[in-house]
């Protein structure tokens, strides 16, 4: 028995992410997972532009980016002639307000490793071989138990155990939605001499396809395809030979062979979703919360932007800064967004199941629409003032907050994502009319608001090119409190408003 602040069960994407956005807010934070040793899986294959923002804000987009790629065409076949070559994303620019303007391919034991190693910098390891079966929790904590039969105490415990999570059954919520068994798709790690890697090969026939995409950094392909089928039509368990009989039938590309096979599995089309992501100190994230059609790439994704949304909320709950409401609006925010991302990830998989019949479409058919943009729908999101902000069509309390290039006092460019790189909340002051009260706001609320003024004083940014006032459609002078997991909390001209707004939300008084 020993006493963490959180418990996070599941050393994933989703649980990793939670305990680095815990531990770099100071937060005694326990991670363990059932697993003896990392996995090397490649699974979920690819990263979000607002994922990539995720990771800069956690210090990591740049490893993410070296590891993967950005830029690998899609080459198809038809009936075993080539069609065409495509890069759906060829003319996707970055923009001052989003800088990162397609996802990178990168395996998902990939990101693992560059968030284990994140991890670790600031001073926290996996505990691995750890298994939790059930929790008891009470008014002061929640205790996991383990297969063991030992014990762990905690503040809270967030179960990121995945789609078959424990976590998930202890709480005793409902998990509605469908399964498909018919549906699925065979997936694996596979070797392929003499198969180009700079393209993403995927092979159709009227009959089905094969996909071959390569994973970067490695010299293996994630391999895609319908099952084969035994006698009666009941679906074949993957094997290397298996895989080489769909490949040599709709490939049709003499001489390949698939070796080395270091991932063989089954993924069927499964869509649920939690009723609930909280039970009192119990909170779940990622797949524990919410499954879905793998088209459009969305899963990994929506599972560390899960914790990216409770990381910085619970941290203030462990600190005692929390308001009372302020960890309901984790499920108030991310539930609607699982529900969206349910009902997008269907439709997706529907519509590429349709596409491929085409000589010429591909996977592009499920590229999915931006993700991340915000909860305009939260208790969190307070009505700008009108007046004085700008249209509040452009940017509203909830939006996503937009990047923008500055100045600082020495003349060196700053981005405002390199400012909110600072767990604390950020409070943006347009014009001079604004940056005493800025100042004020900085030095009452210290060690939970960073203060920063725009055009505003000799010591903050300058918004030489006009960047920041457009992004956020301020025309006048104008305060933007942007809150730590880099969302729009309030737009204002009224310091009061800024104040009131801490006062609801965070249990911390002003100096």
């Amino acid at each position: 028995m020993s006493d963490d602040d959180v418990l996070i069960v599941g050393a994933g994407p989703t649980g990793l992410t939670l305990a680095i956005e815990l531990a770099r807010r100071g937060a005694g934070v326990r991670i363990v997972d059932a697993a003896r040793t990392p996995h090397r899986e490649s699974r979920g294959k690819g990263l979000q532009p607002r994922t990539l923002e995720v990771l800069e804000d956690l210090g990591v987009a740049e490893r993410a980016l070296a590891t993967g790629t950005t830029r690998l065409p899609f080459r198809k076949y038809f009936d075993g002639t080539h069609v065409n070559d495509t890069d759906p994303f060829a003319d996707a620019l970055p923009t001052p307000d989003a800088p990162y303007e397609r996802g990178v391919l990168i395996g998902q034991w990939q990101v693992e490793e560059i968030l284990r190693e994140r991890l670790a910098e600031l001073g926290v390891t996996v505990q691995p071989g750890t298994e939790v079966t059930g929790f008891e929790q009470d008014a002061d904590g929640v205790t996991a138990v383990l297969a063991g039969g030992d014990r762990i105490r905690a503040g809270h415990l967030v179960g990121c155990d995945g789609g078959r999570s424990r976590v998930r059954g202890a709480m005793g919520v409902r998990f509605d939605g469908t399964a498909d068994e018919a549906q699925s798709m065979v997936v694996g790690d596979v070797r392929a001499e003499g198969i180009s890697r700079d393209v993403w090969h995927q092979w159709f026939t009227p009959d089905g396809g094969v996909m071959l995409c390569p994973v970067p950094g490695t010299d293996s392909f994630q391999f895609q395809a319908g099952p084969e089928l035994d006698a009666s039509g009941e679906p074949l368990p993957p094997t290397l030979e298996s895989f080489q009989r769909i490949f040599d039938r709709h490939a049709r590309v003499p001489g390949i062979t698939l070796t080395d096979p270091t991932w063989l599995s089954v993924w069927r089309v499964n869509v649920r979703m939690v009723d609930r992501m909280r039970a009192g100190r119990v909170f779940l994230a990622g797949d524990a919360a919410h499954v879905h059609p793998i088209a459009g790439g969305l899963g990994m994704n929506t599972g560390i932007q899960d914790a990216y949304n409770l990381g910085w909320k619970l941290a203030l709950a462990t600190a005692g800064q929390a308001g009372p409401g302020l960890l309901d609006t984790y499920e108030e925010e991310r539930l609607p967004v699982a529900a969206w991302t349910l009902g997008i990830s269907t439709d997706l998989y529907a519509r590429v199941r349709e596409a491929v019949k085409e000589p010429g479409t591909g996977v592009e058919a499920a590229a999915p629409p931006p993700m991340g943009t915000g909860y305009r729908w939260s208790s969190l999101a307070t009505p700008s003032t009108p007046g004085g902000t700008g249209d509040p069509d452009v940017l509203r309390p909830g939006d996503r907050a937009p990047d923008a290039p500055c100045l600082d006092a020495s003349g060196r460019r700053v981005r405002l994502f390199q400012v909110y790189a600072d767990p604390r909340f950020t409070l943006l002051g347009f014009g001079t009319e604004v940056a005493g009260a800025v100042g004020k706001l900085g030095a009452a609320y210290e060690g939970l608001v960073q203060a920063c003024t725009v055009d505003g004083d000799e010591e903050g940014l300058r918004d030489h090119e006009g960047h920041a006032r457009r992004a956020y459609g301020v025309t006048g002078p104008a305060l933007v409190l942007v809150r730590p997991d880099n969302h729009i909390g309030l737009l204002t001209t009224d310091p009061a408003e800024v104040a009131a707004y801490l006062g609801r939300n965070v249990q911390i008084w002003p100096h």
